[in-house]
């Protein structure tokens, strides 16, 4: 059964799931004139604006919250994990193309936090929107929106969401201090309890604080090293950008196998580590208080910024500048753990474990509300309670089991949002460029 599984996972998240991935960031930035680079500025301006929490704007939490809610779970333990595999499969040159994922996922993520806004709707005293509500609501197809909604709830209970995060932060607090697996596991799941059973409210307040925090404290360490040892950092980046156009440094036989090799590493790991055309930040975006979907898309562009260029470049750099990717043995966090020990000895892997505690409790939370919000689309609200009890039992359960199929369970089914999320975003692409360009006042492109 697992090799049956582990087959048609590799056939979801095949070149065609990541072609028309992409594709669609590369048609969005055609028609949106590149706004991933004209309008950053922008967007960062109106994450900041003053009156982002103002009474007389629609939504529940700030703008700046729901980003946060929205990094709490792609800032995960993948930017730490995952692209130490990545260059593992891939070579360094797997880098190159994450960052290029990234770069037009950014279009992506502008489109779905649009859409989440423009088709969001009040329940129960509380906003909610994401692909299911865009789907239903604008390109008219209740039953995808149906297969979005269970996909989320699947992928929120039994994988991205619970047991690989669980048992991250149980590893890494046992590396970091020592502490039995046992412990962690209830204090985890208490502080699970308190955070989410607080609604999105308390979430957003938690990302909102811990999110900067994390991001910081890794982003700052990662810092260090690179400035501390500039020919190795430049040499690394070369190697990055040499690597992804000549196959030299990724398995394969030859160098056609090794460049393809790195394309599919790096890229897969790209949208596993920003969530670009999953459809899963824009539940947390339909909660902003805003005037304006353009605004808010603006907002949520920033995600794949942070989450990719940033902290996963730093990650990708720091073990490809260290040499230790291609030695034999060395893989996942341990790998990213030894590339920063490599630098600043003991202290390395203290930072890498501390990371990999913040990150994967924060992905836990930001799936949590997830979960809720595609509970409530397909049960109303008072499901809501069930799901928190089934959530806080994987939690629970989650440090003492390793349960590889369903994980390749989870990540099948993760793969099965991405299509109606992909349908959504492909029907509603005429609305989403020219609400866009009409807001800055610009002509449409005559094909759209």
């Amino acid at each position: 059964m697992k090799e049956i599984l582990g087959q048609l996972d590799s056939i979801i998240w095949g070149f065609p799931t990541l072609f028309v991935l992409v594709g669609t960031g590369i048609y969005l930035t055609v028609n949106l004139k590149g706004i991933q680079i004209s309008k950053l500025v922008t967007a960062f301006k109106f994450l900041f604006e003053k009156d982002g929490n103002s009474d007389s704007k629609e939504g529940d939490v700030s703008g700046f919250a729901a980003l946060c809610t929205a990094l709490a779970a792609t800032i995960g333990t993948g930017n730490i994990v995952g692209v130490a595999t990545a260059i593992k499969l891939g070579g360094p040159g797997a880098i190159f193309w994450m960052w290029i994922a990234a770069f037009f996922g950014m279009s992506t993520k502008f489109a779905e936090g649009f859409l989440a806004i423009k088709y969001r709707e009040k329940k129960d005293g509380e906003y909610s929107g994401g692909p299911m509500y865009y789907i239903e609501k604008g390109a008219k197809n209740k039953f995808l929106g149906k297969v979005f909604a269970f996909s989320g709830i699947m992928v929120a209970l039994l994988g991205i969401g619970t047991f690989p995060q669980v048992n991250a932060v149980v590893e890494g607090v046992k590396g970091a201090i020592g502490i039995p697996t046992m412990t962690t596991g209830i204090v985890l799941t208490i502080a699970v309890a308190l955070v989410t059973f607080g609604g999105i409210k308390r979430i957003s307040q938690v990302a909102s604080f811990l999110v900067p925090f994390m991001a910081v404290f890794y982003i700052v360490g990662g810092v260090v090293i690179m400035a501390s040892n500039p020919s190795a950092t430049m040499s690394a980046i070369s190697l990055i950008i040499k690597s992804a156009f000549n196959g030299s440094a990724a398995v394969g036989g030859f160098a056609g196998a090794g460049i393809m090799m790195a394309m599919r590493a790096g890229v897969a790991r790209g949208v596993f580590s920003n969530e670009a055309g999953l459809g899963s930040a824009p539940i947390a975006a339909a909660s902003a208080k805003t005037d304006s979907p353009v605004k808010q898309g603006l907002i949520s562009m920033i995600g794949p910024f942070l989450d990719t260029l940033i902290v996963c470049s730093i990650t990708g750099i720091i073990v490809v500048s260290s040499g230790l990717w291609s030695q034999d043995g060395l893989s996942g966090s341990l790998l990213t753990s030894k590339a920063f020990e490599f630098y600043l000895g003991s202290y390395g892997s203290l930072i890498v474990n501390i990371g990999i505690i913040f990150f994967a409790f924060t992905t836990i939370i930001g799936w949590n509300f997830y979960g809720e919000k595609c509970t409530q689309y397909l049960f109303q609200k008072e499901a809501i309670k069930w799901f928190k009890v089934i959530f806080l039992v994987m939690i629970a359960s989650g440090p003492f089991l390793k349960l590889d199929t369903i994980w390749l369970i989870a990540d099948i089914v993760n793969g099965v949002m991405v299509i109606p999320n992909l349908v959504g975003l492909l029907v509603l692409r005429k609305v989403i460029v020219g609400e866009t360009l009409a807001f800055f006042k610009e002509p449409v492109l005559k094909k759209v």
